[in-house]
């Protein structure tokens, strides 16, 4: 496929200002979860209805992912940016200040603005480099925003303890600060396609849809991320119900599986361009396999259960999906470089929607007892499904 080389290529963001855009909805989603049991009863409300400040979050976060990448298209990335940015401020208000479930989950909704930053830092990316690097530099910007999931559910369960749940609301809108400050004040304008109209919106979305490809590529990203979402729907409860953890126990377990999806990412961006980005979709593939699997023959044949049991393993699913991802995406935006932020949109609006629904599916499956056999049984049939799935993508890259 031929590249387009974009007209920005000499404004090329800098790597930190990318990680901020990107870090902002990962760190939404996981600093709440150590805190869901505080947030029920602060609010005297049902666990299962404070979980839907997860799922709905991530359900929210699929359509503004379909939003915001051909919006982005058309005005450019940094408007967009700024926008989401705003309005995520507002939803982090709204939490702060909530005093009843309904409130709490209309500001949780709001905050999903954020994920514009996941989906445009991806399609800035390729605006200025050629897709074998842009995989690389994925890799390296995802690995940098793994460090705020990875220190999220620790600081916030630490807050949680020290300060009460608020507080890591208020941490949230000071960090949705910086972003403001570093769009509006660091962020050049990468899209050299600004002003296309509707009908070429429209165009750009039909002719990704009509690529076989580009669904096998979905397939591939959401499959490997419903393992991990799953894990982070049904995790919380194996581990307060379960195993009897406080919210900073979890949160300090989790951060294993965050390490390993920094190390995937580590990996992913120092070798893609050497090695290929078909060798980087398989491996993680396989290795995403390796982690729920283990972790199921662990409890099968040890007669006693520990956490380590089920969150070292499942490490491994952060390593896979930081090897599996970032090539994934290089590849699905590079099919229409012109229609980069529509592909990565529609990319990401698959993605989380399916992690959403992987969720779901994973706080059902542990169910009032916490089950950990239960949760590896689900998470093993979605990252064997994943690896067949990526297989097929591989052997078409």
């Amino acid at each position: 496929m031929t590249e387009i080389s974009p007209a920005t290529s000499k404004a090329k963001p800098a790597l930190w200002i990318l990680v901020i855009l990107a870090a902002l909805s990962p760190l939404a989603i996981n600093l709440f979860v150590p805190s869901m049991p505080s947030i029920s009863k602060d609010l005297d409300a049902s666990y299962a209805t404070i979980q839907l400040g997860l799922s709905l979050y991530l359900m929210m976060t699929a359509v503004v992912s379909l939003i915001a990448g051909p919006i982005s298209d058309k005005f450019g990335r940094k408007p967009i940016l700024l926008g989401a940015f705003l309005i995520f401020l507002v939803g982090s208000a709204m939490c702060i200040f909530s005093n009843n479930a309904a409130v709490f989950l209309a500001g949780r909704v709001i905050q999903t603005a954020s994920s514009a930053g996941m989906v445009l830092s991806r399609a800035i990316v390729r605006d200025v480099y050629p897709r074998e690097k842009s995989a690389s530099m994925i890799g390296y910007v995802v690995m940098g925003m793994a460090v705020a999931p990875m220190i999220g559910p620790a600081i916030g369960g630490y807050i949680d303890g020290i300060a009460g749940w608020r507080w890591s609301f208020a941490m949230l809108a000071a960090f949705g600060f910086v972003a403001v400050t570093a769009t509006w004040t660091s962020l050049p304008e990468t899209n050299s396609f600004v002003g296309q109209s509707a009908a070429s919106q429209l165009r750009a979305y039909r002719d990704v849809l009509r690529m076989p490809l580009f669904w096998l590529y979905t397939a591939s990203a959401a499959l490997a991320s419903a393992v991990f979402f799953g894990f982070l729907g049904g995790g919380p409860a194996v581990s307060s119900v379960f195993f009897e953890q406080t919210p900073l126990q979890y949160g300090l377990y989790f951060s294993l599986c965050a390490v390993g999806y920094a190390f995937g990412n580590g990996i992913s961006g120092r070798f893609s361009e050497q090695l290929g980005i078909r060798t980087m979709m398989t491996a993680g593939a396989l290795v995403t396999l390796l982690g729920p699997t283990s972790s199921l023959l662990l409890f099968t044949v040890s007669p006693h259960s520990a956490p380590w049991m089920m969150f070292v393993p499942l490490s491994l699913v952060g390593v896979g999906n930081g090897l599996t991802l970032p090539g994934v995406t290089a590849a699905t935006i590079s099919l229409k470089p012109e229609a980069a932020g529509a592909a990565s949109g529609l990319l990401g609006a698959l993605q989380i929607g399916g992690g959403a629904i992987a969720s779901v599916f994973g706080a059902m499956a542990v169910g009032e007892s916490g089950s950990p056999v239960a949760l590896c049984l689900l998470l093993s049939g979605f990252a064997i499904s994943a690896f067949f799935v990526t297989l097929a993508a591989a052997r078409r890259t």
